[in-house]
């Protein structure tokens, strides 16, 4: 079980209180209570995605799909490293700052991911520079 935790090259998990059971730091595809307090955002935060899937970020935004949250990068090598896992990488920028004063809630996992509900289309900037809506 500690090898799970310490040689997890994403630092995804950590142990209980106790020690006695392993949890994850961000969630995903099942509801964890991940005990984590909001938090405010750097006015830029990174999302990492392969480039085939930008026709439908530009219209629905960033979901949650099958994760408990959105993942977003404090940087914009590691949101390139996570898009290269899915294909061709794109790295949007997500305007967190005004998405917080807007009202939308932020955490910060564990292991340094900043989680969010939802982005909408608003709040993004595209590889190309462009900003929809």
């Amino acid at each position: 079980m500690r090898e799970v935790v310490e040689l997890n090259d994403k630092q995804r998990f950590r142990f209980s209180e106790d020690g006695h059971s392993i949890r994850a730091n961000q969630g995903h595809s099942v509801h964890v209570d991940l005990k984590l307090n909001p938090k405010v955002p750097p006015a830029v935060l990174f999302h990492g995605t392969a480039d085939r899937f930008l026709p439908s970020i530009r219209e629905r935004g960033l979901i949650s799909g099958t994760r408990q949250y959105v993942h977003l990068s404090k940087d914009r090598e590691t949101a390139m490293i996570v898009g290269k896992r899915h294909g061709r990488p794109a790295v949007l920028d997500v305007r967190s700052g005004a998405m917080h004063d807007a009202g939308f809630v932020f955490f910060l996992s564990d292991n340094g991911v900043w989680l969010t509900d939802s982005v909408p289309v608003a709040f993004l900037t595209f590889p190309s520079g462009e900003e929809p809506g």
